[in-house]
């Protein structure tokens, strides 16, 4: 297999890059593998980009699937809409990447902020999709929830994304990773300093408005929820979400922080091709 590192913001061999026009501005996407392969579509955490799924991308590009890997607005290579953003406008850009593809229906695996679009594409655009793939997410946000937005979008808002770099990485893998694991931590604050304000803030606001919970017993298309043992504050918001999903399976992964595709890349993708598998290519 093409050697390709957890978070590997360069070029990744046999992908390209295209930019989409969607209603927020033109979104970045990286495309490989087939291009008569079954579509996937990869869509990433608030602060970072397309590069934290280098390693599935290049590993499902070999087993022949069409691989899409997009950047969020406002985040990695494409545009920074103005705002406001919302959840169901992240997921309109989803659509819209699609529909410039020509790709009628995609499997879906998104992680925290790129998890709850997700959810929200399962409500609102279950015919677009083949499956859902959703890591470290919740479907609400209550008060405290939100609040904890408010430092962050001050924070970024004086000192820039930069600012948010270190705490960030702390809150997602435990004190401690960036000693342990430290190209790792040089590639994700990369990643988050490379953010733009106006993206975070955009996206940030969005999820302090997040409220798909009353919603997603309506979600009908092959779903699994997957959550690393690590990241303590989405436990319980996955452990219940998943009985309210019809058919959604449930998996946690052993010493997983809140990107698990990172920390634990290996039982991550062992999850990951169970679910393709058993949804069916």
């Amino acid at each position: 297999m093409t050697k390709i590192l957890p978070v590997e913001s360069g070029d990744w061999p046999g992908f390209t890059r295209r930019a989409i026009p969607c209603p927020s501005g033109a979104l970045s996407v990286r495309i490989g593998g087939s291009a008569e392969g079954p579509p996937i579509l990869f869509a990433h955490s608030i602060l970072t980009d397309g590069a934290i799924w280098a390693r599935q991308a290049a590993r499902l590009g070999e087993e022949g699937f069409r691989v899409v890997v997009a950047d969020t607005r406002g985040h990695g290579a494409s545009e920074a809409a103005p705002a406001p953003y919302s959840l169901d406008g992240l997921g309109a850009d989803v659509v819209a990447v699609l529909d410039g593809l020509s790709i009628r229906r995609a499997h879906f695996v998104g992680v925290s902020l790129g998890a709850m679009t997700g959810l929200g594409l399962g409500i609102a655009h279950a015919d677009r999709l083949l499956s859902l793939f959703i890591c470290a997410a919740r479907a609400d946000a209550p008060a405290p929830f939100a609040a904890a937005w408010d430092d962050r979008i001050a924070l970024a808002l004086d000192d820039g994304t930069a600012a948010l770099a270190a705490p960030t990485v702390d809150r997602w893998f435990g004190q401690g990773f960036a000693s342990r694991e430290p190209v790792l931590a040089e590639r994700l604050t990369a990643c988050i300093t490379g953010t733009s304000t106006q993206g975070f803030v955009g996206c940030a606001r969005a999820i302090q408005g997040l409220d798909y919970l009353g919603a997603v017993g309506r979600i009908r298309v092959p779903t699994a929820l997957v959550i690393g043992t690590n990241d303590e504050s989405l436990l319980a918001p996955m452990r219940d979400m998943a009985p309210v999903i019809h058919g959604a399976t449930y998996a946690e992964i052993a010493d997983g922080g809140h990107l698990p595709q990172v920390d634990q890349p290996e039982r991550f993708d062992a999850v990951l091709t169970a679910h393709l598998a058993a949804v069916g290519r």
